[in-house]
């Protein structure tokens, strides 16, 4: 689509200004001459255009599980989020541990992939903490290594994923989890799982393997990106070890900074792995939002069958959508609220995640057409029929937020657009 973006509040350079936008030939310019006069003008009084969004997690489920997600509807649900690019977990069938097996997700991103998609390979073969993957042979063409749903418990295992990792010159996603300490639990375990008689995770099981591997990091020098953070220990742990000049980065997750585990209740929308901790949890992930300490949000975007979700806590699957809801419940919890400012939060879901792993949007003249036009004053409410994925489980169903995506567009196609707002007259040609 080749197209001029006028009257929008643009976000270039870590700030906001009025500028007009030329989309041509997949690119943006910033700079042009009249000579394009005749493009389609398309106006956003009062709306926002941001760089795409980039997550740096999120489970896609092909190959191997199509019931839950595929390429095809979880980059949809992607673009109808606002996210132009996306790091794929590795939880697949077959696991991604071989050049082999992992061409098989490459070709069906190839043919189905709506935005940019980039794989993890696995740290273990199967991600079973045994072996390694064979890891040189994947290195051109994934993010990084992660074994994602399963802690790597050996860490002479560990070290010697670090040491290769370095060397090809790649980073080390972990997913931190001791299962010698998890003992059934399924929820935090703290004062919510105490009153309703639920088994709980304590949240050493999370912390303790960070401490192990964050030693590593210092022994062996290698790039390492901590997943789906949730406690205070956590945080105060990566603090320190960034500020002793250690090449960590790490994220968090929307769920883990708006709820604690008072929120919960009955039904398995509210279970994921970690868990949703306590406000003092909260609190911290907050502070390490706002210090810097945590890098960027990625959305843990994992979905399963209604059947799967629909068990109650104990014994649904853990996992929830959250990548066509990411940026709404953010921008209403905690812009609104004054927590973070909205240039804050683009710096969360665009600028590091792009930085720390080579992958995302950015406007500047020449770079790729990949950018996003939200409306932040309407609220509506989150509703699972609006939802693109296959996956309906989310936590947020029935919040009232602010921040609808009204386009996103992908190397100068439009991947998403809201047509009910659209042909209200808010996108004047």
């Amino acid at each position: 689509m080749n197209c001029i973006l006028t009257n929008a509040k643009v976000y270039i350079d870590g700030k906001f200004t009025k500028q007009d936008i030329l989309v041509a030939d997949g690119k943006l310019f910033l700079d042009y001459t009249p000579t394009v006069s005749n493009f389609p003008v398309f106006s956003f009084d009062n709306k926002y255009i941001f760089p795409g969004f980039t997550d740096v997690h999120v489970h896609l489920r092909e190959p191997g599980f199509l019931y839950k997600e595929t390429i095809k509807t979880g980059t949809l649900a992607a673009a109808h989020g606002g996210y132009t690019a996306v790091c794929s977990m590795p939880n697949l069938n077959p696991p991604p541990h071989s050049a082999e097996n992992l061409k098989i997700q490459l070709d069906a991103i190839k043919a189905d992939a709506v935005i940019d998609v980039v794989p993890y390979g696995t740290i273990t073969e199967c991600s079973l903490g045994e072996n390694l993957s064979d890891m040189e042979a994947m290195s051109k063409d994934v993010a990084g290594f992660s074994d994602d749903g399963k802690g790597v418990q050996n860490s002479e295992i560990m070290e010697v994923a670090m040491r290769k990792t370095k060397a090809l010159n790649k980073i080390i996603v972990a997913h931190c989890e001791d299962n010698l300490l998890l003992k059934g639990g399924y929820i935090h375990d703290g004062e919510y799982a105490e009153k309703h008689g639920h088994r709980g995770i304590c949240s050493e099981s999370e912390w303790g393997p960070i401490k192990r591997d964050l030693e590593l990091v210092r022994k062996t020098g290698c790039k390492y990106h901590v997943c789906h953070i949730s406690t205070k220990e956590s945080v105060e742990l990566i603090r320190k070890a960034k500020a002793d000049g250690l090449d960590v980065t790490c994220e968090t997750a929307p769920h883990y900074l708006v709820f604690s585990d008072k929120d919960l209740q009955e039904d398995g929308r509210f279970k994921m792995n970690p868990p949703i901790r306590s406000e003092e949890d909260r609190l911290a992930l907050i502070e390490g939002i706002k210090d810097g300490t945590i890098d960027m949000i990625a959305t843990d975007h994992a979905p399963h069958s209604a059947e799967e979700k629909g068990q109650g806590l104990e014994k649904s699957l853990m996992g929830i959508v959250g990548i066509e809801t990411a940026f709404p419940v953010l921008y209403t919890n905690l812009v609104k609220t004054n927590i973070i400012t909205l240039e804050k939060l683009i710096t969360l879901l665009s600028d590091n995640p792009r930085k720390r792993f080579n992958l995302g949007a950015e406007i500047r003249n020449g770079a790729f057409a990949d950018v996003t036009v939200f409306d932040l004053d309407n609220p509506y409410e989150i509703n699972t029929e609006d939802f693109l994925s296959k996956g309906k489980s989310s936590p947020f169903v029935g919040e009232t937020v602010f921040g609808k995506c009204l386009l996103t567009i992908h190397h100068g196609n439009v991947v998403w657009e809201d047509k009910n707002i659209l042909s209200g007259g808010n996108f004047n040609g």
